[in-house]
């Protein structure tokens, strides 16, 4: 099993369905608020943490090499 830090990859190119909290915060990026880190993303198909091929939904399992992978 692959042990990952605690950082999301806030640059890298993702999933159109991948899904997060902080997707929905209407606020100013404030630079002196850290990221919250929580790790917590889900699959807009299928509203699960889970994708439609029933592998885990974050933004690291979330690639093109996976057949429901949608570009931006």
């Amino acid at each position: 099993m692959l042990e990952y830090s605690g950082l999301a990859l806030i640059e890298a190119e993702r999933c159109d369905h991948l899904r997060c909290k902080g997707m929905y915060v209407d606020a100013v990026w404030d630079p002196s608020v850290p990221h919250a880190e929580d790790r917590l993303f889900w699959c807009h198909q299928t509203q699960q943490c889970v994708g439609p091929d029933g592998k885990i939904a974050d933004d690291r399992e979330c690639t093109a090499e996976r057949g429901c992978y949608k570009t931006r």
